[in-house]
């Protein structure tokens, strides 16, 4: 007997989830990137991995990839911030950095509250990778701190 399942998610939700944005199905991205972070642990069961490529005469982010080992409210919320960051050309890195997990679960028509600790895996990897990208450019005052 076949039950009926009803989605718990958004209908952008599940656009996002079943074909995210700017995922990298390959080792590496196809451009050269300033920028790599990687957060969580496959200990507890989520990783996400984000690749940045930024312009340095504009400090715009032009392009991201990522990867994750997540659930269905990880892809879909990094997906989403994925095209928040490089929409119109992109966002200067400062104006990234200000996006938080609240606006990517927004943007995403919300996520069941259980999931909102998901919508961070992004944000953090976002973080990590300017944090690289300024740490190559050896410009640490420019470092990013965690909270």
């Amino acid at each position: 007997m076949k039950k009926n399942i009803n989605w718990l998610y958004s209908q952008k939700v599940k656009d996002h989830f079943f074909n995210p944005k700017n995922f990298l199905k390959n080792k590496k991205p196809d451009f050269k990137f300033d920028g790599y972070g990687q957060v969580g642990s496959p200990a507890c069961g989520d990783v996400m991995k984000f690749w940045i490529k930024i312009d340095p005469k504009t400090e715009k982010i032009t392009n991201v990839a990522w990867q994750t080992y997540g659930c269905a409210s990880a892809i879909a919320s990094t997906s989403i911030l994925s095209q928040m960051i490089i929409k119109n050309g992109g966002l200067k890195i400062k104006d990234a950095l200000k996006i938080k997990p609240q606006d990517i679960v927004k943007e995403l028509d919300g996520l069941p509250q259980i999931k909102i600790h998901c919508s961070v895996l992004g944000d953090q990897a976002l973080k990590k990778a300017v944090e690289n990208y300024y740490q190559s450019k050896k410009q640490h005052k420019n470092r990013i701190r965690s909270k």
